[in-house]
């Protein structure tokens, strides 16, 4: 039998505060003025992304809508741009979170890419069609180091439930 690197330990049910909690965070993040610096992760994306896959039936469409018109109008984007892409984040996510699941996170991470990816593509061409500029091949790198950071954020975001909801010294979980 192989070793593996999984954890035995089970996961207390996630706090739907703790999931708006970090959206916020990622939506403030995403804030930040950073110019057009390429490789930059889409925050929201990423942690609507994540939320999709583990919480599937609190999480979805409506919520990426949502966050997608705030994305929107911090960065003075063409409305709708965003809510368009994290819609179809958020459906195609919500569609593959029981496969996605089974593997681990860097795997994970092999399967969200192209959900990344598309979204941005969404989002460019919205750009385009609006009449604005091809902002060149390094706005596809954001996709890549958001895949790089899902091993992380995954480690992050399910911290607080990996906490017992009673000490006992006795007891290993």
């Amino acid at each position: 039998m192989q070793p593996t690197n999984r954890s035995s330990r089970i996961l207390l049910p996630v706090k739907l505060w703790f999931v708006y909690l970090s959206l916020f965070a990622a939506l403030g993040l995403e804030y930040i003025p950073t110019g057009r610096t390429p490789g930059l992760p889409d925050w929201v994306a990423l942690v609507l992304a994540f939320w999709c896959v583990r919480e599937p039936l609190r999480i979805g469409m409506g919520v990426g809508f949502v966050f997608g018109l705030l994305v929107d109008v911090g960065l003075g984007a063409a409305m709708g741009q965003h809510a368009l892409a994290y819609v179809v984040l958020a459906y195609l996510a919500n569609t593959l979170a029981r496969r996605v699941l089974w593997f681990p996170s860097w795997q994970q991470a092999l399967h969200v890419l192209p959900l990344l990816l598309l979204a941005q593509l969404l989002m460019m061409a919205v750009r385009l069609l609006a009449g604005g500029e091809f902002p060149g091949w390094s706005y596809f790198l954001s996709s890549f180091s958001s895949a790089l950071l899902w091993a992380p954020l995954s480690f992050l975001l399910l911290l607080p439930q990996y906490q017992p909801v009673e000490r006992d010294d006795n007891r290993p979980i």
